[in-house]
C-alpha cells in the first residue's frame, strides 16, 4: 500500500525524455542556477563515473572534471527540475560500472583504460513544459 502511494505520487515528476549515459561518457550537463531572482543556465562538462538507483524518482549520475589541477565532481538527479538539457559529447568502452578508480589516476592513464567510439553529439532536452 505504501509503495503504491509513493509511485502515485512521483509519477507526475517523472521526465520521459533522457538521455542514455553511462559510465564513461563524456557529457555537458545545462542546469538552471538561481541568483536573485533570476536564472541563468551554467554548463558543468565532465566523465561520467558512476550512474546509480535505477531509473526511479531517486535515480543519479555521478560527473567528475579535473579544473586547475583540482578534481571536481558533482551527483545530478536525473529527474530534476533545474536540469534543462544533457549532451552527449564521447562515448567510451569500459569495463566497469562505477569507475572511481579514475579518481586517482592520471589523464594519460585514463585515456588508456577508456575506448573511444566516435559519437554525433546527442542533445535531449529533459525539462518537460
Amino acid at each position: 500500500m505504501t509503495q503504491q502511494l509513493i509511485r502515485e505520487f512521483t509519477k507526475d515528476q517523472l521526465k520521459t525524455l533522457r538521455v542514455d549515459v553511462r559510465p564513461g561518457d563524456v557529457v555537458r550537463v545545462q542546469q538552471k542556477i538561481k541568483e536573485g531572482d533570476k536564472f541563468r543556465t551554467q554548463a558543468f562538462e565532465g566523465t561520467v563515473i558512476a550512474v546509480k538507483h535505477g531509473t526511479g524518482i531517486n535515480a543519479t549520475f555521478t560527473v567528475r572534471k579535473v579544473t586547475d589541477g583540482y578534481g571536481v565532481e558533482r551527483v545530478f538527479p536525473f529527474h530534476s527540475p533545474m536540469i534543462e538539457k544533457i549532451q552527449m559529447i564521447k562515448r567510451a568502452n569500459v569495463r566497469r560500472a562505477k569507475l572511481y578508480y579514475i579518481r586517482n589516476l592520471a589523464k594519460r592513464d585514463i585515456r588508456k583504460k577508456m575506448k573511444q567510439l566516435r559519437v554525433a553529439p546527442i542533445t535531449a532536452p529533459i525539462a518537460e513544459e
